[in-house]
């Protein structure tokens, strides 16, 4: 069996958990078994969280020997919890080479979202983000994606209300493409986490194969990280524009395709100063006309060493007014968690006092 990219351990057995579900099809197939064994095993290790192939007990004895022989699950492990006074947690996660990543769970009405990390940092240098300030590690493997999800429902009081699932954490989820899709398919498969292809978001800075390939892939949401209505500013933010700039994401974008009432989602962080003026709304407005939208503006959450400043509420709703009244759906987005660096752009992984000991 070939390892995924990115593969980093001593181990030299297969990880179940990096396995799809036709993937592990194969593999039960290849050992003379019923491929019906590959979605119990798929139950036991995310539904009931199991790593010992021997308590999966509607397995024969033999064939659960012969198993674990030739394969393995693992487990990340939580180093530490926060929570903020709004009540959205940070989680750290210990990868199985020493690495830690985060993700956080976002509190809402009668449910909770899960943000996920898809890399350890992030090489895309996003200038308004904390994450891209730093060094990049590696790609995640998909067992360290989902797993972040799965250890969340094990190990938290949230767990079992996990809803929605957004893929905005540390990294960029299309520069890790290959890993991230096998990942979705796991988190959407029924057997696997079980989400709703609706209830995911996949957030990129605009990498245009990727947005391209994931449209044909598999259904879910899409969020594109704007930040800018002409190419200098952007550029300046985001030095992925100078590959990729706007005429040529938004093309791409316009081509994704959205079933039925679905729109693309564009982030807009605000930063005072850069971006946040009404002329930067007025042009905001020309260049997405015509296009199946909707805008989350997030005031930029403050980080030391950043030379950005967060706007004053009153240019934020000036900005979200323009938007409005040139009919686009404009949601200010409320900032959660940024007393504890778990707000949009503050994960780095370094910013954990009470972590627990390695």
């Amino acid at each position: 069996m070939r390892l995924p990219r990115g593969f980093v351990t001593s181990c030299d057995r297969p990880n179940l958990k990096d396995m799809t579900p036709s993937e592990l099809e194969q593999v039960i197939s290849s050992l003379g078994k019923e491929k019906y064994r590959a979605r119990q095993i798929m139950k036991w290790i995310y539904g009931s969280g199991v790593t010992d192939l021997e308590a999966m007990t509607t397995l024969a004895a033999d064939f659960r020997r012969e198993l674990g022989e030739l394969v393995r699950i693992s487990a990340l492990r939580i180093m530490g919890i926060q929570t903020a006074k709004d009540g959205t947690k940070k989680i750290l996660y210990q990868l199985e080479d020493g690495l830690t990543v985060e993700s956080v769970l976002i509190p809402g009405k009668n449910h909770w979202t899960i943000c996920i990390s898809t890399q350890a940092g992030c090489q895309m240098g996003c200038k308004f983000c904390l994450t891209g300030q730093g060094d990049f590690k590696r790609d995640l493997l998909p067992s360290e994606i989902t797993d972040q999800i799965t250890q969340a429902r094990l190990h938290t009081p949230e767990g079992p209300l996990l809803r929605n699932c957004v893929l905005m954490g540390m990294g960029e989820p299309l520069a890790n493409y290959e890993n991230t899709l096998k990942a979705l398919q796991i988190i959407t498969a029924d057997a696997g986490l079980n989400f709703s292809g609706r209830r995911i978001t996949v957030s990129t800075s605009g990498l245009i194969p990727g947005i391209e390939q994931l449209g044909r892939d598999i259904c879910v949401n899409l969020a594109i990280s704007l930040n800018a209505a002409d190419n200098k500013t952007r550029s300046e933010l985001m030095p992925i524009n100078r590959k990729y700039p706007l005429d040529q994401l938004l093309a791409a974008c316009n081509r994704y395709p959205l079933p039925g009432r679905r729109l693309l989602t564009f982030e807009y962080v605000l930063i005072g100063g850069v971006n946040s003026s009404a002329k930067d709304a007025q042009n905001l407005c020309r260049l997405l006309k015509g296009t199946r939208c909707k805008l989350n503006l997030i005031a930029f959450n403050e980080f030391l060493g950043s030379p950005y400043r967060k706007p004053n509420e009153k240019d934020v709703l000036a900005f979200q007014k323009i938007l409005i009244e040139n009919h686009f759906t404009a949601i200010v987005r409320k900032s959660h968690g940024d007393d504890i660096m778990a707000a949009c752009g503050q994960l780095s992984g370094d910013h954990f006092p009470g972590r627990l000991p390695e």
